[in-house]
Order: structure tokens, then C-alpha cells, then sequence
């Protein structure tokens, strides 16, 4: 592949990250090397146990996980804004260091929108990041910044799911 592109699954439905962790999947399974990182997401997920198993498949693991941020108390905030930011310029050495086919961001639009990794820096990684490199982001509600650089973007849009009747997470479906 000589030229790299950039897809975005978003929307409120659910199978974003499950589409791109397919992706990552198929692009291992025909010998392409991927570098996986997830924001805002549980380290106890069986799609990780799975990536993990992949040779081909490099997961950046986080030493925690802090559940919706919206929901965590200031000092929390500031604690994971520090991990994220480490996180991102991990991704970025990465990147720089070693021939990665894909670079998967999990959740990377929320990341994105709180600030956890500088905005402008993100939207000049994706003008500028290396040919090659096939970049898949997911999350809600992308920037028209972000959706600019895009060439795929997917919209998974809810018409039913089974939270909104008070059922939660269930392991093996929903992480």
C-alpha cells in the first residue's frame, strides 16, 4: 500500500470499535503491522486478550483505567489528562520510530473534545502523518476538523439498544 488513509466509525450506535478492531484484524491477518490504543476505555476487555494474541498487533496497555469522564472528580481529570498525554506521545514516537501498516485510536474522538491530547498537535498529525499509515479513529461526535482529514467516515447510527432499558455492559458484547 502506498498510500494511507483515514476512516472514522462514529455515532451513537454501537459497533465502533468493533469495526475497527475488524479492520486491525484483517490488516494482521494479511501480514500489515498495527499499533492499537484505546482512550477513555476499561483495560479488562476481551477484545485486548484477543489483540494481544496477534503477533502482528502491537496494544499500547494502560496502567489504568478511570471509567466515563464526565464522571470523575477534578483531581481524577487532571490524573488522566496526564496519562493521556503520555499515551499520545507514545503513540506519536511509535509512529515516528518503527513501519506500522495501521494505527487504530480507540475512542479517540473523546480524547479529542476533552483535551486529554492537544488538539491542534492531533489535527496536524493526521495532515501530516506518514503516507503509508492507514489510521482508524472512532468515538462520538468528531470535530469538523477531524471529519476534514477524513476519507472513510461511518456513521453507526442507535435505533434500539438494550441500555436504555436499564441493561448494562455485558461481558463478551459490550467489552
Amino acid at each position: 500500500m502506498d498510500t494511507g488513509l483515514i476512516h472514522i466509525y462514529c455515532g451513537e450506535g454501537k459497533g465502533k470499535t468493533t469495526a475497527a478492531i475488524g479492520l486491525a484484524v484483517r490488516a494482521a491477518g494479511c501480514g500489515m503491522k498495527v499499533l492499537f490504543a484505546r482512550f477513555l476505555k476499561n483495560e479488562d476487555s476481551g477484545e485486548l486478550r484477543i489483540l494481544d494474541a496477534i503477533p502482528e498487533i502491537e496494544v499500547i496497555h494502560l496502567d489504568k483505567s478511570y471509567g466515563f469522564y464526565w464522571t470523575l472528580k477534578e483531581e481524577e481529570k487532571e490524573a488522566v489528562r496526564g496519562m493521556y498525554r503520555k499515551l499520545w506521545r507514545t503513540i506519536l514516537e511509535k509512529v515516528k520510530k518503527e513501519s506500522y501498516s495501521m494505527l487504530v485510536m480507540d475512542e479517540f474522538m473523546a480524547a479529542y473534545r476533552y483535551g486529554l491530547i492537544e488538539q491542534e498537535e492531533a489535527i496536524a498529525f493526521l495532515r501530516h502523518k506518514p503516507g503509508q499509515l492507514e489510521v482508524v479513529l472512532t468515538g462520538r461526535d468528531p470535530s469538523e476538523e477531524i471529519l476534514e482529514q477524513a476519507d472513510y467516515v461511518s456513521d453507526i447510527r442507535k435505533i434500539k439498544h438494550p441500555f436504555d432499558g436499564g441493561v448494562t455492559a455485558r461481558k463478551g458484547i459490550e467489552y
